[in-house]
């Protein structure tokens, strides 16, 4: 079981994660969507394509851009397709 947690809260726990470049990447109906909001931000992966991102929220306190996700990755990196990964302090563990 794979858990996500900021400002200790859990924003994400799944045992179907898929890990990738040392990432784990949660199926997107193990997100809590109360703890995250939509961003403008992305970034593009050579090999997994265009990333979007979330900002992650807990008791109105904000984490830009803690989240990312392919929407259309690319076809190397479609089994993560949707599925939701954490940085910038989201701590992730197994």
């Amino acid at each position: 079981m794979a858990t996500a947690t900021w400002n200790g809260q859990v924003i994400a726990e799944s045992d179907a994660t898929i890990v990738v470049e040392g990432n784990h990447y949660f199926p997107p109906q193990s997100v809590s969507r109360e703890n995250v909001s939509p961003s403008d931000a992305s970034s593009v992966c050579p090999w997994k394509g265009t990333a979007s991102y979330y900002d992650v929220i807990v008791d109105g306190d904000v984490n830009p851009g803690a989240a990312w996700y392919y929407p259309d990755p690319k076809s190397a990196a479609s089994e993560i397709k949707g599925y939701v990964a954490f940085w910038r302090g989201v701590r992730v563990s197994s």
